[in-house]
């Protein structure tokens, strides 16, 4: 059985054995069998023959052949109930609920978005069984956009469009405290917490990493945003602004206690809203946009002028319901920009 899978860029620099033995989750296959399929040429690193202590780097693709006596990991297809906000033969995009996630991982083995996709439609082989045409991710609390290849051809686009940064996505956030400044930048290189290996947190020498945001509304104890990463780390949006001590509303995981709060959400406040995209085949101009939640609609209700109606969504419009300069530079590599006008990306 052949698979093959890429290397994202949160997992570069990783040995090629441990990376492959994680991904396969293969409950028959050890390390040190792994091993021995690697030194038999039975594993490839970008159509060369690999050796089991390689360093991988981002965008690397991994091919490997598994004997018939490995158990082959399945997915297995469940109803599909997506609210779909694009199709066509080479990509679909559908509206990910929170609480979702985006395939099968430990403690999540079923009940994931491509348990549903794949009884709806035929999906790319890259990352196939286990992750097929999955070209981003979602945290499981995030709503909104999720885009996935159904061609092959399709798939290898989009993610040379993520790589080159080519794509642009705006969020939706609810965060904890009143924000000063209008407009802001942040900058802080992103990586793995040594202390908690479910986090990632701002340390220097990590992946550089940039998210611009825009205060749409203001309360007393919170502030909703729109919010641009400019590029793709792990848990980016939340990392930058927990580290700014606004955490998003609802993040367990990043939210050192901001104290009694009026406003509590059973949810992470965080949506991601907007998707722009090239067609990858056709070269189109792609702007997918999921429907804004209800937890959301309930702050902004009314504000048309900050939230054109034409960008709310449909199903649950009101009314309808169906690198850079100067900044503060902190020792940890937190830069922030306050006060830096607002990129248009449009």
């Amino acid at each position: 059985m052949r698979r093959v899978f890429e290397v994202s860029e949160d997992e570069a620099g990783a040995r090629l054995d441990r990376w492959l033995l994680a991904r396969l989750s293969e409950p028959t296959l050890t390390r040190s069998r792994l091993q021995k399929l690697i030194r038999s040429g039975a594993v490839q690193l970008n159509g060369q023959v690999a050796r089991p202590g390689l360093r991988l780097r981002p965008h690397d693709l991994v091919t490997i052949e598994l004997p018939d006596n490995v158990q082959e990991e399945t997915l297995e297809p469940e109803p599909f109930t997506l609210p779909i906000l694009y199709e066509d033969e080479h990509l679909i995009a559908v509206d990910k609920p929170a609480g979702m996630v985006v395939y099968p991982a430990p403690g999540h083995p079923r009940g994931t978005v491509l348990n549903q996709v794949i009884s709806h439609c035929a999906l790319a082989s890259f990352g196939a069984p286990a992750r097929p045409g999955v070209v981003h991710r979602l945290d499981e609390g995030t709503s909104g956009v999720l885009v996935l290849a159904k061609t092959d051809l399709a798939y290898l686009k989009l993610v040379e469009q993520f790589k080159n940064r080519q794509i642009e996505k705006i969020y939706l956030a609810v965060v904890h405290g009143a924000i000063a400044e209008d407009e802001g930048r942040i900058e802080g290189p992103i990586g793995r917490d040594p202390a908690h290996r479910q986090r990632m947190r701002i340390v220097s020498g990590g992946k550089p990493a940039i998210t611009e945001f825009r205060v749409l509304k203001r309360f007393d104890e919170v502030t909703v945003l729109e919010v641009r990463p400019l590029t793709g780390r792990t848990h980016q949006i939340r990392v930058h602004l927990s580290a700014i001590g606004h955490p998003v509303v609802g993040d367990d995981l990043y939210q050192a206690s901001p104290g009694p709060c009026a406003f509590a959400s059973q949810r992470l406040m965080l949506h991601a809203w907007q998707l722009t995209l090239a067609h990858p085949i056709t070269g189109e101009r792609l702007e997918l946009v999921a429907p804004i939640p209800a937890e959301f609609l309930e702050l902004l209700q009314g504000d048309h002028d900050v939230i054109p109606h034409s960008c709310v969504g449909e199903r649950d419009a009101p009314g309808k319901h169906k690198e850079s300069n100067g900044g503060e530079h902190r020792e940890d590599g937190l830069k922030q920009h306050p006060h830096e006008p607002h990129r248009e990306h449009r």
